[in-house]
């Protein structure tokens, strides 16, 4: 029932302050029956910063299926890693982090300034960076929605905050053996939040 509590009042949240930086102001009943992306301007959506980009990526795939006020938290933990030490410290890079290998074409040359690197499978930070899977966007939709929450993060700070500063969070059907070494902050959505003591 909290949990419940909780998400509708991020909702709410979330469209008051997009009714607030709207300039055609619609009424309540309106704003219920629209997405975000139908309320923040359409040039958003053509933005090619790489961070925003990236971000953007994060939330389409590892929360394109959550709450609204899931896919924040998953967007806030990245922001989170960026301004903590043992993190790179921008949102390209913590998305990005994990160990790599040189293909075994480049490897076979003599040459090292023709190395490509690929991340090793299943040791990013973030699965779905080095699932082995296509990163090919196969929803509009969702898309269109993980750059407007990513827009709101970055450019608004939107819901910042809301994981209390969680660096960590896993999907609510596995157990990680590194959980119990982090403190628990909550469930938001389909995610289990963390963060270090």
């Amino acid at each position: 029932m909290i949990q419940k509590i909780l998400i509708s009042i991020c909702g709410i949240m979330t469209i008051a302050t997009v009714f607030a930086i709207s300039s055609n102001h619609p009424n309540l009943s309106e704003l219920r029956d629209k997405k975000l992306v139908e309320l923040l301007p359409q040039e958003i959506f053509t933005i090619t910063e790489p961070e925003l980009d990236c971000l953007a990526m994060n939330i389409y795939h590892e929360a394109r299926n959550d709450l609204m006020a899931g896919q924040f938290a998953v967007a806030d933990v990245v922001l989170n890693r960026v301004l903590d030490e043992r993190f790179p410290n921008n949102i390209c890079d913590v998305i990005h982090q994990g160990p790599v290998r040189e293909r075994y074409r480049t490897a076979q040359t003599p040459d090292p300034d023709d190395a490509e690197f690929v991340p090793i499978l299943h040791k990013c930070q973030f699965s779905w960076y080095c699932d082995g899977y296509s990163d090919e966007i196969k929803e509009p939709g969702a898309w269109k929605q993980a750059q407007a929450v990513a827009y709101m993060l970055i450019s608004r700070d939107t819901m910042r905050g809301i994981t209390e500063g969680a660096t960590h969070y896993h999907a609510t059907y596995v157990n990680p053996k590194w959980a119990p070494t982090l403190y628990p902050i909550g469930q938001i959505g389909k995610h289990r939040f963390y963060k270090w003591l």
